[in-house]
């Protein structure tokens, strides 16, 4: 029996495994950065409801649905546990959902860009396995943060490019586009298995990257 073991220790891919420890690491990182800034918006324009429900926090377990979680793997997508907003806190509500839902792409950039300066300067110190395994979660965060950023700008219910574009809607037909939210997801997965619009989000996460990429003085 112990024999079998060791041989099943060996057979193990223990590089894929930490790469693999590091993406959900960078994933949850990502999701949590982006609920949370959702919530930090919210609060700054005067909706307290984030706050009371303790979701102002990087506790990632604040955030995360497990099933969102898994299908981001699965699928190429997923969700985590959405912020409570309650419009009527805020002074001008279509406004205020847009610069709410806006937050959360735009943290993803910053993350993304904040991840990448790190893999800058982790390139100009010598090289060791822990700085390895540094850079690599600092590039997978950059990466998926950013198509986290992009793939949330999509103007389809529920994702918050939705709740942007919903600001230039008429108020009579606001409510009816904000109605739709429940059968959104259910459009984005047909579309996600379809593999329809992934060149044209592919397309648009390499643009934002090389941009990035530029803009530091690094390697694309």
């Amino acid at each position: 029996m112990l024999h079998y073991l060791r041989e099943l220790f060996y057979a193990l891919d223990f590089a894929s495994m930490s790469a693999a420890v590091l993406r959900v690491a960078a994933i949850i990182l990502c999701m949590t950065v982006h609920e949370t800034c959702h919530g930090l918006a919210a609060y700054a324009l005067g909706d307290p409801t984030a706050k009371s429900m303790h979701r102002l926090s990087l506790n990632p377990l604040r955030h995360i649905d497990w099933l969102g979680l898994a299908l981001m793997f699965v699928a190429g997508f997923g969700w985590a546990k959405p912020v409570p907003v309650d419009l009527r806190y805020f002074k001008k509500p279509k406004q205020g959902m847009a610069l709410t839902a806006l937050a959360g792409p735009v943290s993803n950039f910053v993350l993304a860009f904040l991840a990448l300066l790190a893999c800058k300067a982790i390139l100009y110190v010598p090289y060791s396995d822990g700085w390895g395994l540094a850079f690599s979660f600092c590039y997978y965060t950059a990466i998926l943060s950013i198509g986290l950023g992009v793939f949330n700008l999509i103007p389809i219910p529920p994702l918050d490019g939705s709740k942007v574009l919903a600001v230039l809607l008429p108020d009579r037909f606001y409510g009816a586009w904000m109605h739709y939210e429940r059968y959104g997801m259910v459009v984005l997965l047909a579309l996600s298995f379809a593999g329809i619009g992934t060149g044209v989000i592919d397309a648009a996460i390499n643009g934002v990257y090389y941009a990035m990429s530029m803009l530091l003085g690094m390697p694309f």
